[in-house]
């Protein structure tokens, strides 16, 4: 949500410490670390998060990504103390914040070239609800909820929030849910789709390991075209989808893991793809 002219003090702690970052048998692991705040994401820390996604993207030993948090909050939204300090506010001045702000890091999560899981430990509001439902696949604990607070600070939701929702459980739902600001539970969270799995809080991390593993040691390419083609999909007439997947599949035929797929097949064996 949009910055108040006191919040400028800027974090002391390092800031590696406040976004742990770590890669484990090709999966990219981004915890967001500020359990005493909720996890509320600070500018700097947002410009980390986007900076991670990228090198994801870039790495070819990376091949899925979790972006998760510590203690009870997965993000309680934005904290922006620590944005650069700026003079008088001028008409535009908001919406360049949001622009280059909560939006670019949700467009960070949709371009990303790895598929995304958010493991959501907690609660979940604001543009922290909206971080988790960018994500490719959504696991949740049974402890988590999702809040879409904006209307109880008498603002317009922001980070994507009016463009993923409607997306994901349709315009009716997605107004109810920003219009009352209600605290959504987990398991309401997945009845209405917002989330692919909720499980005990204790096996968040083991289901979030073995979900990134198995997309790990996958067809990297393969998944992330069909990542392309199912957010593009959402805003495209058939004509243009269905020419869309027709040039993935020519793009995706030049991979190694596609003629591996296709040899396993004959020789009825099970593939072993490198991501290439």
């Amino acid at each position: 949500m949009p910055s108040s002219p006191e919040d400028t003090a800027e974090s002391v702690e390092p800031l590696d410490s406040l976004v742990l970052h770590a890669t484990d048998n090709g999966v990219s692991w981004i915890t967001l670390n500020r359990p005493e705040a909720m996890n509320a994401v600070t500018w700097d820390q947002r410009e980390r998060v986007i900076a991670l996604l990228a090198e994801a993207s870039a790495d070819p030993a990376v091949r899925a990504v979790v972006l998760t948090a510590t203690g009870r909050g997965f993000c309680a939204g934005a904290d922006l103390r620590g944005a650069p300090a700026t003079g008088d506010r001028v008409p535009g001045d908001v919406a360049r914040t949001i622009r280059l702000g909560a939006q670019r890091l949700i467009a960070a999560v949709l371009d990303c070239e790895k598929p995304v899981i958010a493991a959501v430990n907690g609660t979940a509001a604001g543009i922290g609800a909206h971080l988790a439902f960018a994500c490719d696949l959504v696991l949740a604990a049974e402890s988590a909820k999702f809040i879409e607070v904006f209307v109880r600070r008498g603002l317009v939701p922001d980070g994507g929030g009016a463009y993923l929702l409607p997306r994901l459980i349709g315009p009716q739902r997605a107004k109810e849910l920003m219009f009352f600001g209600d605290s959504l539970p987990a398991a309401e969270a997945e009845r209405l789709g917002l989330v692919n799995r909720v499980v005990p809080d204790e096996e968040l991390a083991a289901t979030a390991r073995a979900w990134a593993q198995r997309l790990a040691e996958g067809p990297t390419r393969a998944i992330a075209l069909t990542k392309q083609l199912v957010n593009a999909s959402l805003d495209a007439d058939r004509a243009t989808a269905f020419a869309a997947e027709a040039n993935a599949q020519e793009i995706n035929m030049t991979t190694q893991d596609a003629n591996e797929g296709v040899a396993s097949f004959v020789e009825r064996r099970t593939p072993k793809y490198r991501g290439q």
